[in-house]
């Protein structure tokens, strides 16, 4: 058996990542089926927290709690904090009550509050009673704030010095609170009042000279948060600065807590994904873990848009059947109108993802949201011309007429640059109306010009007819 848990281990030094866990969750699930509690504790004793987190979670639910069982204390703890929500709450419900309150009393503040924002609220209150008296309060308060801002995010456990410390008092702090702090590399200076003053990383404190005062070594010139900033303007901060944390004051300028790198990273890919699952028109929903939802659940948060898409689409149906008497007069221009909407279609769907995306980033801002539009505008009319080296003699040949090769030429330049102009400026809008610019998304973009490039294209061709008396070969 140890021969057998040795070239596991490595295997397991071959792979890395998602890799590594889908073999610890085989290795597992053959164990744990066989009975060899021995061999899984020697397995996972050499793999890191958050590779035995994904194996347990890709196990079959019935072997989750069992492995997760067979770690040890703290093992356990960290484990946990790193398991998806979902999992989380299948655990719960298979742990014993004190198994349960142990692993929520010692998980840290900002990982139990997020644990609590997925559970029921029953659930929650009856875990809040039983918290120790001082993790109640901590946990009471960091519920206080609103979601999604900083206040929500960041964890009260974090080392604060005074400015008559010497820098040998400052380590010997360090030292004793190490263990109970989020992070050490980056320590925060405070005055009687706990109002923020300073700054310093524990590379400044280790060199300093270990009678100067921590007051002559802190950076004074501090980057810092409040409890209600948004958690991406506080995702945005860590990034322009390269922080590890950044410190959150209240209204009063009091250090409350700081919010670490490693939330930061979870927050990006939570808004990505928002912004991604917006861009294809589909609702989000209060969780991230779209595949693991019910089929009923993906269902309603598609068809919402996809009815206000069809009722959209029904303006373009309507638009033809108003403009009937022109087709009837050259039918192949009906043959021209998927080409000219796809194109209307792409180009603004294409403007509203560089746009969204934009904005996101804070390059808009920098540019400034006329320009932005006055150069998409601007791109899309060159899109469109170099679209008709190609399109406008294929029409006028298809056609067999000049005036399906001009309808289509002058439809495909207008098109291109109303989509354009259309894709940039309505996300911008929505943005000044403080609502999410994403919601702008590719599917109603596309609708929209839709509507539009059948409208234009047919009224040209309209044009034509009148205006070019005997022009039709």
């Amino acid at each position: 058996m140890n021969e057998a848990i040795g070239a596991s281990n490595e295997q397991q030094s071959a792979v890395s990542g998602s890799e590594l866990a889908e073999v610890v969750a085989q290795q597992l699930k053959t164990m744990l089926s066989a009975g060899n509690y021995d061999s899984v504790k020697m397995l996972l004793q050499p793999v890191q927290p958050v590779d035995i987190a994904e194996a347990i979670g890709n196990l079959p639910r019935t072997l989750q709690a069992l492995a997760f069982r067979l770690l040890s204390k703290d093992e356990a703890i960290e484990v946990y904090e790193y398991l998806d929500p979902t999992v989380q709450q299948s655990l719960l419900e298979r742990l014993r009550s004190g198994e349960v309150l142990e692993l929520v009393e010692e998980m840290s503040p900002d990982d139990r509050v997020q644990l609590f924002d997925e559970l029921p609220a029953k659930v929650v209150r009856r875990l809040l009673a039983e918290l120790s008296p001082a993790e109640r309060k901590v946990t009471a308060q960091l519920l206080g704030y609103e979601p999604e801002t900083a206040g929500r995010l960041m964890t009260p456990e974090f080392i604060d010095l005074k400015e008559f410390h010497s820098a040998a008092q400052a380590l010997m702090i360090v030292r004793r609170l190490a263990a109970h702090t989020e992070t050490i590399y980056s320590l925060y200076v405070t005055d009687g009042e706990r109002h923020l003053t300073g700054i310093l990383s524990l590379r400044d404190l280790v060199t300093a000279d270990p009678e100067s005062r921590i007051g002559d070594v802190m950076t004074r010139d501090v980057v810092s948060v409040r409890t209600d900033t948004d958690q991406e303007e506080v995702a945005r901060a860590i990034q322009r600065y390269d922080f590890l944390a950044v410190p959150v004051v209240d209204r009063e300028q009091r250090l409350v807590g700081i919010v670490t790198v490693d939330d930061v990273i979870d927050v990006i890919e939570q808004e990505a994904t928002r912004d991604l699952y917006a861009a294809g028109a589909v609702q989000a929903g209060d969780e991230d873990d779209y595949f693991q939802s019910n089929l009923f659940v993906v269902a309603r948060r598609r068809v919402v848009w996809l009815a206000v898409l069809v009722v959209a689409n029904g303006f373009t149906s309507q638009v033809i059947a108003m403009n009937d008497a022109v087709l009837k007069q050259v039918v192949l221009l009906a043959a021209f109108i998927p080409l000219l909407i796809g194109t209307g279609g792409n180009v603004g769907a294409q403007s509203s993802t560089v746009v969204i995306r934009g904005l996101s980033t804070q390059r808009i801002q920098a540019l400034g949201p006329m320009k932005a539009v006055v150069r998409e505008a601007i791109a899309g009319a060159l899109l469109g011309l170099l679209m008709l080296v190609v399109v406008v003699p294929f029409a006028w040949w298809r056609g067999e007429s000049p005036l399906v090769g001009a309808a289509v030429g002058i439809s495909l330049m207008a098109i291109t640059t109303l989509a354009a102009t259309a894709g940039a400026a309505l996300p911008l809008l929505f943005d000044r109306m403080g609502l999410d610019p994403a919601l702008m998304s590719a599917p109603f973009i596309t609708t929209a010009t839709d509507v539009a490039g059948v409208l234009i294209y047919l009224r040209t061709a309209a044009w034509l007819l009148e205006n070019t008396n005997g022009f039709i070969a």
